[in-house]
Protein backbone atom coordinates (compact mmCIF):
# COMPACT_ATOMS: atom_id res chain seq x y z
CA UNK A 1 0.00 0.00 0.00
CA UNK A 2 2.43 2.25 1.09
CA UNK A 3 5.84 2.47 -1.16
CA UNK A 4 8.75 3.87 0.18
CA UNK A 5 10.10 6.75 -2.12
CA UNK A 6 13.67 6.40 -3.83
CA UNK A 7 16.38 8.79 -2.73
CA UNK A 8 16.94 11.08 -5.47
CA UNK A 9 21.02 11.89 -5.91
CA UNK A 10 22.87 14.95 -5.52
CA UNK A 11 23.55 15.37 -9.41
CA UNK A 12 19.62 14.78 -10.40
CA UNK A 13 18.94 17.56 -7.17
CA UNK A 14 21.22 19.38 -9.46
CA UNK A 15 19.91 19.08 -12.30
CA UNK A 16 16.05 19.88 -11.10
CA UNK A 17 17.43 23.23 -9.96
CA UNK A 18 18.98 24.48 -12.75
CA UNK A 19 15.46 23.37 -14.76
CA UNK A 20 13.74 25.10 -11.92
CA UNK A 21 15.84 27.91 -12.00
CA UNK A 22 16.26 28.13 -15.84
CA UNK A 23 12.27 28.46 -16.31
CA UNK A 24 11.86 30.86 -13.58
CA UNK A 25 14.26 33.27 -15.08
CA UNK A 26 11.95 32.58 -18.31
CA UNK A 27 9.40 33.81 -16.24
CA UNK A 28 10.84 37.00 -14.94
CA UNK A 29 12.08 38.00 -18.44
CA UNK A 30 8.73 37.19 -19.71
CA UNK A 31 7.03 38.91 -16.34
CA UNK A 32 6.96 42.51 -17.59
CA UNK A 33 6.07 41.59 -21.25
CA UNK A 34 4.22 38.68 -23.03
CA UNK A 35 7.21 38.43 -25.68
CA UNK A 36 10.78 38.24 -24.64
CA UNK A 37 12.06 40.08 -28.37
CA UNK A 38 10.12 43.12 -27.05
CA UNK A 39 11.27 43.01 -23.38
CA UNK A 40 14.90 43.23 -24.98
CA UNK A 41 14.18 45.77 -27.44
CA UNK A 42 12.92 48.25 -24.57
CA UNK A 43 16.03 47.82 -23.17
CA UNK A 44 17.86 48.53 -25.96
CA UNK A 45 15.57 51.72 -26.55
CA UNK A 46 16.21 52.48 -22.80
CA UNK A 47 20.22 52.13 -23.46
CA UNK A 48 20.11 54.11 -26.76
CA UNK A 49 17.85 56.73 -25.06
CA UNK A 50 20.58 57.29 -21.97
CA UNK A 51 23.59 57.20 -24.69
CA UNK A 52 21.85 59.80 -27.03
CA UNK A 53 20.89 62.30 -23.77
CA UNK A 54 24.67 62.43 -22.68
CA UNK A 55 26.24 62.75 -26.22
CA UNK A 56 24.05 65.50 -26.94
CA UNK A 57 24.97 67.10 -23.21
CA UNK A 58 28.71 66.39 -23.72
CA UNK A 59 28.48 67.83 -27.38
CA UNK A 60 26.61 70.99 -25.84
CA UNK A 61 29.06 71.37 -23.25
CA UNK A 62 32.13 70.62 -25.38
CA UNK A 63 33.04 67.98 -23.09
CA UNK A 64 34.01 65.49 -26.08
CA UNK A 65 37.69 66.27 -25.86
CA UNK A 66 37.94 65.31 -22.47
CA UNK A 67 37.41 61.75 -23.00
CA UNK A 68 39.78 59.39 -23.71
CA UNK A 69 41.50 59.05 -27.55
CA UNK A 70 39.44 57.07 -29.30
CA UNK A 71 35.42 56.00 -30.42
CA UNK A 72 33.47 58.48 -28.37
CA UNK A 73 30.31 56.32 -28.84
CA UNK A 74 32.36 53.46 -27.05
CA UNK A 75 33.28 56.06 -24.40
CA UNK A 76 30.03 56.65 -23.20
CA UNK A 77 28.73 52.82 -23.72
CA UNK A 78 31.61 51.59 -21.56
CA UNK A 79 30.20 54.12 -18.82
CA UNK A 80 26.40 53.97 -19.18
CA UNK A 81 25.97 50.15 -20.19
CA UNK A 82 28.02 49.59 -16.90
CA UNK A 83 25.82 51.64 -15.03
CA UNK A 84 22.66 50.47 -16.27
CA UNK A 85 23.81 46.60 -15.80
CA UNK A 86 24.73 47.12 -12.51
CA UNK A 87 21.26 49.13 -10.87
CA UNK A 88 19.46 46.40 -13.41
CA UNK A 89 20.86 43.78 -11.37
CA UNK A 90 20.20 45.57 -8.13
CA UNK A 91 16.70 46.22 -8.70
CA UNK A 92 16.14 43.10 -10.10
CA UNK A 93 17.69 40.91 -6.78
CA UNK A 94 16.14 43.10 -4.51
CA UNK A 95 12.66 42.88 -5.97
CA UNK A 96 13.07 38.62 -5.95
CA UNK A 97 10.26 37.09 -4.21
CA UNK A 98 10.61 36.53 -0.88
CA UNK A 99 10.04 33.44 1.53
CA UNK A 100 6.30 35.01 2.17
CA UNK A 101 5.52 35.24 -1.87
CA UNK A 102 3.02 32.78 -3.09
CA UNK A 103 5.13 30.75 -5.14
CA UNK A 104 7.22 29.49 -2.23
CA UNK A 105 3.97 27.35 -1.24
CA UNK A 106 5.02 25.36 -4.87
CA UNK A 107 7.55 22.36 -3.01
CA UNK A 108 10.52 22.78 -5.80
CA UNK A 109 10.44 26.17 -5.34
CA UNK A 110 12.51 28.19 -2.77
CA UNK A 111 14.39 31.60 -2.76
CA UNK A 112 17.48 30.91 -3.78
CA UNK A 113 15.61 29.65 -7.57
CA UNK A 114 14.17 33.41 -7.15
CA UNK A 115 17.25 34.74 -6.56
CA UNK A 116 19.05 32.98 -9.01
CA UNK A 117 16.45 33.57 -11.90
CA UNK A 118 15.99 37.07 -11.01
CA UNK A 119 20.09 37.77 -10.95
CA UNK A 120 19.96 35.57 -14.34
CA UNK A 121 17.34 37.38 -16.14
CA UNK A 122 19.04 40.75 -15.66
CA UNK A 123 22.29 39.11 -16.69
CA UNK A 124 19.87 37.85 -20.42
CA UNK A 125 18.32 41.24 -21.34
CA UNK A 126 21.50 43.53 -20.59
CA UNK A 127 23.65 40.80 -22.35
CA UNK A 128 21.76 40.50 -25.29
CA UNK A 129 20.95 44.70 -25.43
CA UNK A 130 24.82 44.69 -25.39
CA UNK A 131 25.36 42.87 -28.11
CA UNK A 132 22.23 44.50 -29.98
CA UNK A 133 23.71 47.86 -29.46
CA UNK A 134 27.74 47.18 -30.44
CA UNK A 135 26.21 45.50 -33.69
CA UNK A 136 24.05 48.48 -34.44
CA UNK A 137 27.54 50.58 -33.73
CA UNK A 138 29.08 48.17 -35.92
CA UNK A 139 27.23 48.42 -38.44
CA UNK A 140 25.56 52.06 -38.61
CA UNK A 141 28.08 54.11 -37.49
CA UNK A 142 31.62 53.33 -36.86
CA UNK A 143 33.47 49.90 -36.77
CA UNK A 144 34.08 48.79 -33.33
CA UNK A 145 37.31 48.19 -32.14
CA UNK A 146 37.99 46.71 -28.69
CA UNK A 147 41.53 45.89 -27.21
CA UNK A 148 40.75 43.45 -24.85
CA UNK A 149 37.33 41.68 -25.09
CA UNK A 150 37.70 38.87 -22.49
CA UNK A 151 38.70 41.52 -20.03
CA UNK A 152 36.64 44.31 -20.92
CA UNK A 153 33.51 41.60 -20.76
CA UNK A 154 34.85 40.70 -17.56
CA UNK A 155 34.24 44.15 -16.19
CA UNK A 156 30.82 44.10 -17.63
CA UNK A 157 29.94 40.84 -15.54
CA UNK A 158 31.56 41.97 -12.57
CA UNK A 159 29.08 44.89 -12.73
CA UNK A 160 26.32 42.61 -12.91
CA UNK A 161 27.83 40.77 -10.01
CA UNK A 162 28.32 43.63 -7.67
CA UNK A 163 25.19 45.02 -8.22
CA UNK A 164 23.45 41.52 -7.47
CA UNK A 165 25.45 41.28 -4.18
CA UNK A 166 24.01 44.67 -3.27
CA UNK A 167 20.39 43.97 -4.41
CA UNK A 168 20.98 40.83 -1.67
CA UNK A 169 21.64 42.42 0.82
CA UNK A 170 18.66 45.02 0.58
CA UNK A 171 16.81 42.02 -0.33
CA UNK A 172 17.49 40.25 3.00
CA UNK A 173 17.31 43.86 5.04
CA UNK A 174 13.83 44.88 3.16
CA UNK A 175 11.30 42.85 5.24
CA UNK A 176 12.10 44.69 8.42
CA UNK A 177 12.74 48.02 7.31
CA UNK A 178 10.66 48.28 4.21
CA UNK A 179 10.61 52.15 3.81
CA UNK A 180 14.67 52.67 5.13
CA UNK A 181 15.45 50.44 2.34
CA UNK A 182 13.61 51.89 -0.27
CA UNK A 183 15.23 55.32 0.68
CA UNK A 184 18.45 53.97 0.67
CA UNK A 185 18.10 52.39 -3.22
CA UNK A 186 16.82 55.30 -4.71
CA UNK A 187 19.69 57.06 -3.10
CA UNK A 188 22.45 54.77 -4.08
CA UNK A 189 20.88 54.66 -7.85
CA UNK A 190 20.76 58.50 -8.03
CA UNK A 191 24.35 59.14 -6.02
CA UNK A 192 25.33 56.45 -8.86
CA UNK A 193 24.77 58.75 -11.96
CA UNK A 194 27.46 60.64 -11.00
CA UNK A 195 29.56 58.68 -8.14
CA UNK A 196 30.30 55.70 -10.82
CA UNK A 197 32.21 58.22 -13.01
CA UNK A 198 30.29 57.40 -16.41
CA UNK A 199 30.51 60.90 -17.49
CA UNK A 200 34.51 62.14 -16.39
CA UNK A 201 37.96 60.07 -16.70
CA UNK A 202 39.04 58.80 -13.76
CA UNK A 203 42.35 59.59 -14.58
CA UNK A 204 41.60 63.83 -15.35
CA UNK A 205 40.74 63.98 -11.65
CA UNK A 206 42.73 65.30 -8.90
CA UNK A 207 43.77 63.53 -6.45
CA UNK A 208 42.22 65.24 -3.66
CA UNK A 209 38.94 64.37 -4.91
CA UNK A 210 39.44 60.41 -5.93
CA UNK A 211 38.85 59.77 -2.36
CA UNK A 212 34.71 60.74 -2.81
CA UNK A 213 34.68 58.16 -5.73
CA UNK A 214 37.50 55.56 -4.70
CA UNK A 215 34.69 53.76 -2.03
CA UNK A 216 32.10 52.87 -5.09
CA UNK A 217 32.86 49.78 -6.37
CA UNK A 218 31.40 50.71 -10.18
CA UNK A 219 33.67 53.39 -10.37
CA UNK A 220 36.42 50.96 -10.45
CA UNK A 221 34.86 48.77 -12.66
CA UNK A 222 34.06 51.28 -15.14
CA UNK A 223 37.59 52.88 -15.40
CA UNK A 224 38.68 49.41 -15.55
CA UNK A 225 36.57 48.69 -18.61
CA UNK A 226 37.77 51.66 -20.31
CA UNK A 227 41.66 50.39 -19.81
CA UNK A 228 40.61 47.50 -21.57
CA UNK A 229 38.39 48.73 -24.10
CA UNK A 230 40.91 51.31 -25.28
CA UNK A 231 44.53 50.84 -26.18
CA UNK A 232 45.58 54.20 -25.34
CA UNK A 233 44.28 54.21 -21.38
CA UNK A 234 46.33 53.27 -18.94
CA UNK A 235 45.10 53.30 -15.41
CA UNK A 236 46.29 54.85 -12.27
CA UNK A 237 43.60 55.22 -9.71
CA UNK A 238 41.60 52.07 -9.99
CA UNK A 239 41.73 48.18 -10.09
CA UNK A 240 39.52 45.33 -10.63
CA UNK A 241 40.58 43.88 -7.61
CA UNK A 242 38.68 46.19 -4.69
CA UNK A 243 35.17 45.40 -6.79
CA UNK A 244 35.65 41.69 -6.86
CA UNK A 245 36.59 41.34 -3.62
CA UNK A 246 33.57 43.81 -2.57
CA UNK A 247 31.37 41.37 -4.34
CA UNK A 248 32.44 38.07 -2.31
CA UNK A 249 32.44 39.72 1.00
CA UNK A 250 28.81 41.64 0.32
CA UNK A 251 27.06 38.31 -1.64
CA UNK A 252 28.39 36.68 1.92
CA UNK A 253 26.98 38.66 3.75
CA UNK A 254 24.03 39.42 1.53
CA UNK A 255 23.27 35.22 1.70
CA UNK A 256 23.48 35.16 5.39
CA UNK A 257 21.22 38.20 5.49
CA UNK A 258 18.62 36.12 3.20
CA UNK A 259 19.08 33.19 5.30
CA UNK A 260 18.08 34.58 8.58
CA UNK A 261 15.05 36.91 6.99
CA UNK A 262 13.95 33.61 5.59
CA UNK A 263 13.88 31.32 9.31
CA UNK A 264 11.94 34.15 10.58
CA UNK A 265 9.51 34.71 7.96
CA UNK A 266 6.09 35.94 8.55
CA UNK A 267 2.64 36.63 6.24
CA UNK A 268 1.98 39.49 9.16
CA UNK A 269 4.94 41.58 8.21
CA UNK A 270 3.15 43.67 5.86
CA UNK A 271 -0.58 43.05 7.82
CA UNK A 272 -0.12 47.26 9.11
CA UNK A 273 0.91 48.44 5.64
Amino acid sequence: MFEARRRRSTFSLALNMLELTFIAAARQVRQGHSNALWAILLKVVQSLLFIAAFYVMFTVMGQRSVSVRGDFMLYLLTGIFAYLTHIQALQKVMGAEGPTSSMMQHAPMNTLVAILSAALSSLYTQTMSLLVLLLVLHTMFNPIVIHDWSSAFLMFLLAWGSGCAIGLVLMAAKPWLPDVVSIIQLVYVRANMIASGKMFVANMLPTSIIGFFDWNPLFHIIDQGRGFVFVNYFLHYTNWQYPLYFTLVVLVIGFMGEAYTRKHASESWAAGR
